[in-house]
């Protein structure tokens, strides 16, 4: 915890006894934190395993969102349910922004008073895509330069405290792999010629597939097939280049019009190129450490409700 704000633990300490915090109750909250992970962690594991397509379907999410602007966050969300209601949970919010303005450490405040998962990172939420929150997040997210603290955000069910420690465009290359199926025409054919290649082409549209366009080209005669491989989005013709930025993958777009003819297009795969590439090993241990946080809460809920009692007359 020292290092995080750049102090010695002994200067970390007398920094935190000054504003009314002893050690030992550091240490006590501390080891109900470890306490409570080993627990959960020794329950749940097991039931957090993430199977290979939930890995495989992330990391497709990952190369969609790594394409457009990014945010590193750190994160507070005081959940309404637990402090009284939505306006309690704007008045802790309110207080919390207060002190973190005076100096308190925000992974210190994030550990202690913060419901969302990263709670235990120090509100670490990593990196965050745009428009991948709700709008009113969203809007905070656009308007925070790096180092800045935002004012308690309202959204439904609590309030969230948002520190913007960096941002980042989309990386630069987004990479596409393509198949098609053509019908060579001139530049200068006619119209009829190019309705007629466009009927032909529209008549087997709904029969193709990334794995069988290819076989069915060749199977007709005056159909072309290639497979166009991997290549960055900006490189491609320009009639390819939407269709490969906004096509879902697996699906196969309407007739494209080009000089050399009429083409229906396979988009089969699509990830980011350079250091922003998602790592599988990476987003699996995520998704792990998501659904472990889940089953806690989901855990302390449970032995909150066994824990009520009811004084009844």
């Amino acid at each position: 915890m020292s290092q995080e704000v750049g102090a010695t633990p002994e200067a970390y300490l007398q920094y935190l006894a000054q504003g009314g915090i002893r050690p030992q109750t550091v240490r006590e909250q501390l080891r109900t934190q470890i306490g409570w992970s080993q627990l959960v962690g020794g329950r749940f594991q097991g039931r957090a395993r993430v199977s290979r397509s939930a890995v495989e379907a992330a990391v497709r999410q990952a190369n969609e969102a790594a394409t457009k602007k990014q945010y590193l966050v750190g994160e507070i969300y005081i959940e309404a349910a637990r402090v009284g209601g939505q306006q309690a949970a704007m008045n802790g919010a309110t207080q919390l922004v207060a002190q973190m303005v005076q100096g308190a450490p925000f992974q210190n405040v994030a550990q202690q008073f913060s419901s969302a998962p990263s709670a235990t990172r120090g509100g670490d939420a990593g990196w965050i895509a745009e428009g991948t929150v709700q709008p009113a997040l969203q809007q905070a997210l656009d308007q925070l330069a790096p180092g800045q603290l935002s004012r308690p955000i309202p959204v439904e069910g609590g309030v969230y405290i948002i520190y913007m420690r960096d941002k980042r465009d989309g990386a630069s290359a987004s990479l596409v792999s393509m198949k098609q199926v053509m019908v060579e025409l001139p530049e200068t054919a006619g119209e009829a010629e190019v309705a007629a290649a466009t009927q032909r082409l529209e008549a087997i549209r709904g029969q193709l597939t990334c794995d069988n366009i290819l076989t069915r080209a060749r199977s007709e005669q005056g159909l072309l097939g290639a497979d166009l491989g991997e290549a960055d989005v900006q490189n491609l013709a320009p009639q390819f280049q939407q269709v490969a930025r906004s096509s879902e993958i697996g699906t196969i777009s309407s007739p494209v019009r080009t000089p050399l003819g009429v083409h229906l297009l396979a988009v089969c795969g699509r990830r980011v190129g350079g250091t922003e590439a998602p790592d599988a090993r990476v987003v699996e241990n995520q998704l792990f450490r998501q659904t472990l946080a889940t089953l806690g809460r989901r855990y302390m809920r449970d032995l909150r409700e066994d824990a009520l009692i009811e004084y009844k007359n």
